[in-house]
Parts: structure tokens; sequence; C-alpha cells
């Protein structure tokens, strides 16, 4: 009994058959039935590039079955022949900007470069950002990253006084609106010597009554020890995780993710750390990459790389090419078993002209700059699993038996087919039912421009 993608939304209960998904993809838990045999998928039916040949059986929104292809008797529901394409669970962006975004009409970077950046928004900010205008661009930027097929997203906001309590309310009011569809985090953004004062007190008393994690941007100062201690105390004081901005920069004396990773041990923090950025160890040297690598894996940090931001700002200079991608050393980070997550940054603001808010660009393009191919092995657990594992989201980023069935389907049977093409076509599955995919228009957003 056949149907098709268009008709999954009447349906409660069918087969999605014939399809791969990377194995990394598949949970722990995931097994194939044959008779009275149970087998792991790594045993059944190997295909190329690390993709396991499956049928997946989704009732009431949830998947309650994941099985070897063509071994599961699909002739009593409804099966859909997804004809070898490859179906991976829905994406997690865990590093994005979401009150920046969509201001590049209005304010764009005049050179391109990081200081540039960083006055556009400057005098941007302190014009515009009331609580219409943050939040009609924040959801301009969820419904793009929904339209694509992403169900989970943290948020950095920048937080200096005032900013604060409107950028706050703005998130607390889209995670209510958006419950059910995109899962949504934020982080307080300000430089760490803000924390040093009563000023810095009330932001973190914001950020718990918020339900947030506490954060900022570290950069080599006198004072960068006393300040990276502060936030941890006022972390463990609140219960809550910590996401710094870290080394993003191509000074090899830059060494703040090392000094955060140092600091996690003295505290014995027990929270969740996530540092992004880390820039500079690809300009470090071997011994110097080594002590860092060595700290982070000792104090259990997680590294979130954003390669196609950092790509677009660092090393930029008027009338001279760039000599250097900017990108962190994602390899060898996982290599020592730091977990590691890619995401997409800004969004059409003065620190990244570009993007759309959509993981597989994310994915496809960091691939093409970090070299994360030839095999591309687990990397695509990297917007997936990985950061839905540093947000703490048990029920994300993997497909197995009693996961949500929550998927994203591309017209792809290869990972090369799958990054040769832009993939508009995808379809996207949320809670079993196929969604409207179509994006929002820019003109929405035109009367904020003005």
């Amino acid at each position: 009994m056949t149907t098709s993608f268009l008709q999954i939304a009447a349906v409660p209960h069918y087969w999605l058959c014939d399809v791969r998904v990377p194995r990394s993809l598949l949970s722990h838990e995931c097994f194939a039935v044959a008779g009275d045999e149970h087998f792991s998928f790594g045993e059944a039916l190997p295909t190329p590039e690390n993709l396991a040949a499956v049928d997946i059986e989704i009732r009431e929104g949830k998947i309650i079955s994941v099985q070897a292809m063509d071994s599961s008797d699909t002739s009593l529901v409804p099966s859909i022949n997804a004809g070898s394409s490859l179906v991976w669970p829905c994406f997690v962006d865990m590093h994005t900007h979401l009150d920046k975004g969509h201001i590049w009409p209005r304010s764009p970077n005049p050179d391109g470069t990081f200081d540039g950046a960083l006055e556009t928004v400057r005098q941007d900010s302190s014009q515009r950002w009331d609580f219409e205008d943050v939040y009609r661009r924040a959801e301009f930027g969820l419904k793009c990253s929904y339209a694509h097929g992403t169900q989970a997203i943290r948020t950095h906001l920048d937080a200096f006084d005032g900013q604060g309590e409107i950028s706050f309310e703005v998130f607390r009011a889209l995670r209510d609106a958006w419950r059910g569809k995109i899962a949504l985090q934020a982080v307080c953004l300000v430089t760490l010597d803000y924390f040093l004062d009563k000023k810095g007190e009330k932001l973190a008393d914001l950020v718990a009554e918020s339900g947030g994690v506490l954060g900022g941007v570290a950069f080599m100062n006198a004072d960068i020890v006393a300040q990276i201690d502060r936030v941890f105390e006022l972390a463990m004081e609140r219960g809550l995780d910590l996401d710094f901005h870290t080394d993003e920069s191509l000074d090899p004396d830059d060494i703040t993710l090392r000094l955060v990773a140092q600091a996690a041990v003295q505290h014995q923090f027990e929270g969740r750390i996530t540092c992004g950025h880390c820039c500079s160890l690809s300009v470090q040297s071997e011994a110097a990459v080594r002590e860092t690598v060595a700290a982070v894996k000792a104090a259990n940090v997680s590294v979130v790389s954003l390669p196609m931001c950092n790509l677009y700002l660092q090393n930029r200079r008027q009338g001279r090419s760039p000599r250097y991608r900017g990108v962190t050393i994602l390899r060898e980070l996982a290599a020592a078993d730091v977990k590691c997550a890619i995401a997409s940054d800004n969004c059409r603001d003065p620190f990244f002209a570009y993007g759309d808010h959509d993981g597989l660009e994310v994915f496809t393009q960091s691939a093409r700059i970090g070299h994360l191919d030839h095999p591309i092995g687990d990397w695509p657990r990297a917007v997936t699993r990985s950061p839905a594992e540093m947000m703490g989201l048990d029920n994300a980023g993997l497909i197995g038996e009693g996961m949500p069935a929550d998927l994203v389907m591309f017209k792809a049977r290869s990972f090369n087919e799958l990054m040769a093409r832009g993939q508009r076509d995808r379809v996207v599955i949320r809670n079993g039912k196929q969604i409207d995919t179509t994006l929002p228009d820019y003109a929405e957003l035109d009367d904020l421009m003005r």
C-alpha cells in the first residue's frame, strides 16, 4: 500500500521505506529484526559512505521501528518508497545571533572587517533595537530555520545594560510562541569585564530567571583570569551552564579557550561548558595546541566552530587576498575526543552578510572549508546529535525507536549528491507530518529596513 508525501499529514501510521541514514545518526539502541534474530546496523546491508539502508516505521508522530531495508512487513499500513534518499534527523543550530539577524539592508558592514562589524552593530542597536524590531527579525530567522528543517536553536543575545532586558523579553516570548516547533535557548553576550560589578550580577539573575545560559566574549587582557573566575562563580551560584566566545582571532597569543578550561577544573564546575570560534588554535604552535587540547579534554569543554562567519571575517584586509581560513582545528579536537559542533553563527548582518539559517548549508560549507570529507565519517553529528547533547536535549539529533519523527529527507542518495546540489526540494517531517517548507519573503521586514 503505497502513498505519497503529500498524504503524510493525513496518515498517522506509515512506513518510510528504502532510505539511507548515516550510521552515526542511528541511536545505539537501534536494532533490526529478522525473524527471531536481532542484529545491529553495523552488520546489516552495508552501503558506501557509512550509510545504513533501512525502513522507518512512524506512528502518531514517533519512530516506533527502524529495520534493515526489505526485512519489514509494510503490507498492513501505508508505505512511502523513498528511492534510497538520504534521511537525517532535523538540524540543531547551537550558535546563532538571532537578535542581530537581517539588519544588513539597513546597516551593511562598510569594509567587511570584524571591527567594522562591531561598530556597525553598535550604532544599529543603539538606534533601533526595541522589542518589536528584535522580535520580528528574530522570528524571521526562526521561520527560515524551521522551513529548512531545524528543530533546536541556541542564540546569543547582546545584553549590555537595558538591551539585556529587551532581548531576553523577546527570547521568552519567542520560546513560548515556538514551543513544539523549535526548542529555543539563549545566552547573554557581553564582554567578561561586565561581570566584575553589580551590573554583571543583575545580568546573571536575568539569565537565571529566563532559563538561559551564562556567557560572554573572552579576550586577552590583564584581568582575564579574574573575569573568567567571576563568570564561573556567578554560574555556580545560580546553577547555570556556560557558553563563551573564545579566541575569535588569528593572534597565536590568544589562549582564552585554555584559560576557560583551566578555570573549569579549578572550580570543579559540573555544568555544561561550550566555547565557540577558537580560531587562534589554527595558527598556534603544535606545543601550544597540545596544551590547550589537553586542558579542554580534561575539563570536558565542548567546542562549536562557525566556519562560514569566520571565513568571512578573519584575515580580511582591503585590497589584499586572505591568507588564512580562520577556522579552528576540528579534526584534531575530534581526534582527542572533544565534542565538536558546527553552527551558522550570524546571518545577513555586519558580521556575516549572507546565510539563510540552513543547517545543510552549514554542513556542506563547513565540510568544504574544513576538509571534513574523504571520508565524511561522523561529521553529520556536528549539526545534529552533538549540538543536541551540548544543549542537553535528549530527544533530538538521532534516528531511533522512541524518538520523535523529526526528519529531513533529501533528494540525494549519497553524500556526494547531497553536497553537490542545493536541496531546496527537501522534505521536512515534524512529528511525523510533512510541513510547508516555503521560506518567508524578505519583504516581510521591509518596513524595518527604512
